[in-house]
């Protein structure tokens, strides 16, 4: 069993490693202490006592660039394919990851992991939309990624914010695909700073007149255009964009309430801001939201940098996990965590890894969710090339949607009357809660 990732608060609470793990352990072993923390409101475990559902949520951490599969969730130590890389034990009798993932594999339980994903994509942009949408491209029709779908498809009473947000830099975002341009993520690019082009930078006197005089200007621009105007969605974007600019739920994005302790243990990084974030969105309602860490594409020094992505997603992905489940937010959100495919077994002359979408890892963990199992198996000496127990990408979405509470075989019209099914594929069952 790994060494416990608070052990540092004092050899006395050791012993804690029967308890539930996540931030609420740790902030009563710093308590005891005399460390001073705040323990936050608990409004959805309040709610749920009460017979109250949350609706579900959808948050996908993206790991874009492809990460290795060997480095991350299915090491193999001293054999053909395994390089260098070193595992550790989990909390999951018999499970090892990668050794530089610590404080995951103290909370690896709340997950299912699924090492046998197969694609047939090995291209950055065509394997980030085959893994995003369930479907391959097609240049007939444009998919929605999963987040556009859950954004359509679940119910958010009184949300002010949008449904979909995206946090940190993605070279190839997520696109609300057949389902309209109001699917599109609102994307936030330096997440913890109160948003983006959210406040007015003149007084509201003038920011009144400038909306007056946009509006005198939007009427006469309509007159004769009316249909031509409603396609642009000019009105409905600003519309929402001053709904938004003045909504107190614009709080969510801010993280000056938060404590520096628990800033900390998501990180000093823009990801580990972003999963704070991402946490404060999905309690303020926020049906999808998908947080980006770049810099997997490890063509050259795929050793290296891995052991600094690891130092970034680690500790934050751990904090996130164990924050959902103290505010009892994990039960009604599903958390999904990939990249688009996963590295080969031979490593190249540069100390590399190349593209591999024949047997990659993911979590898949949350609302509806059967966690704590492991599916399929890679050969540790890279011969084979199928993995066992094969994983469909469009089965996994179909999943994800499953776990959701959506009908994922539903046909739904798109903009040109074509019916298209959300997914393609079948739910594993082994992965749903009570389906097994």
């Amino acid at each position: 069993m790994p060494t416990r990732w608070w052990s540092s608060v004092g050899p006395r609470y050791e012993g804690i490693a029967s308890a539930p793990t996540g931030r609420r352990s740790v902030l009563l072993a710093a308590a005891s202490l005399g460390l001073s923390f705040s323990l936050p409101a608990l409004p959805a475990r309040a709610a749920r006592r009460r017979g109250v559902e949350r609706p579900r949520s959808l948050l996908v951490v993206w790991l874009a660039g492809g990460p290795s599969q060997l480095e991350t969730f299915d090491p193999h130590p001293g054999a053909a394919a395994g390089g260098p890389t070193q595992d550790i034990s989990t909390v999951i009798p018999g499970v090892r990851i990668a050794a530089d993932y610590p404080r995951l594999a103290e909370v690896l339980d709340r997950f299912a992991l699924v090492r046998s994903l197969v694609s047939k994509e090995g291209d950055h942009e065509r394997g980030q939309y085959t893994v995003k949408t369930g479907y391959r491209p097609d240049p007939t029709a444009l998919h929605p990624a999963l987040g556009a779908i859950a954004a359509h498809e679940l119910p958010a009473p009184g949300l002010e914010l949008p449904r979909f947000i995206a946090l940190g830099g993605a070279e190839f975002p997520s696109r609300g695909g057949y389902l309209g341009n109001e699917f599109d993520p609102y994307r936030v690019f330096a997440p913890g700073q109160k948003g983006q082009n959210l406040v007015p930078h003149v007084p509201v006197d003038r920011q009144s007149r400038r909306l007056g005089a946009l509006d005198a200007l939007t009427r006469s621009f309509e007159t004769g255009r009316g249909e031509a105007v409603r396609r642009t969605f000019h009105e409905h974007t600003l519309r929402e964009a001053l709904t938004l600019m003045t909504s107190e739920q614009l709080a969510a994005f801010d993280l000056d309430g938060e404590s520096e302790s628990v800033k900390g243990l998501y990180g000093d990084s823009d990801f580990g801001r972003g999963c704070l974030v991402a946490r404060r969105l999905i309690e303020a309602g926020v049906r999808s939201v998908e947080i980006t860490l770049s810099g997997f594409d490890t063509h050259a020094r795929n050793f290296a940098g891995h052991t600094s992505q690891a130092k970034l997603l680690d500790p934050a992905l751990a904090a996130l996990v164990g924050d959902l489940e103290d505010r009892d937010l994990l039960e009604s959100t599903v958390v999904l965590v990939m990249g688009e495919f996963g590295r080969t077994p031979s490593i190249n002359p540069l100390d590399g890894r190349d593209h591999w979408p024949h047997g990659f890892s993911c979590l898949l963990g949350g609302a509806g969710i059967a966690a704590g199992q492991v599916i399929g198996s890679t050969d540790p000496e890279g011969v084979a090339k199928q993995p066992a127990d094969p994983v469909e990408i469009h089965d996994l979405s179909a999943t994800v949607l499953a776990a959701l509470g959506i009908d994922f075989a539903r046909e739904v019209a798109t903009l040109v009357g074509r019916p298209m099914k959300l997914s393609s594929g079948t739910p594993l069952a082994k992965l749903l809660r009570g389906e097994a």
